[in-house]
């Protein structure tokens, strides 16, 4: 896959899909410009489909994102995962070669992006 939800984020997405009620409706994984490394990364439920959007399925999952996340994000993992400190969704990105330490902004050897510090970023 391009970019592979595992079944235990795919579980808990069902879960929120379902909190949301909205039958019809997408996840959107979007990556901005911005955070400590350059480029942060995002998720949201989302009921339109732009014209350039990628779709795939996975899992009952209707995953869309745009061709900078696509190009960005190839080859990535989103998983969901519970431990003693909390729980909450995390990406594992192949092409990364700098990851912030709280997880949400990364830098690609190809693209420098918009570096701010993580203070300043627009949270997640």
């Amino acid at each position: 896959m391009v970019i592979t939800i595992t079944p235990s984020a795919a579980s808990k997405l069902r879960e929120l899909v379902a909190q949301s009620g909205t039958a019809d409706v997408y996840l959107r994984l979007f990556v901005t410009q911005g955070g400590c490394e350059g480029f942060s990364y995002g998720m949201a439920l989302d009921t339109e489909r732009r014209e350039d959007d990628v779709v795939l399925e996975q899992h009952g999952i209707r995953l869309v994102v745009d061709p900078l996340t696509l190009r960005l994000m190839r080859g990535s993992c989103i998983e969901y995962r519970r431990t003693p400190m909390g729980e909450g969704f995390a990406v594992y990105n192949p092409r990364a070669v700098a990851t912030c330490g709280c997880g949400h902004s990364f830098k690609v050897a190809e693209e420098e992006g918009q570096v701010e510090p993580c203070g300043e970023a627009e949270p997640v």
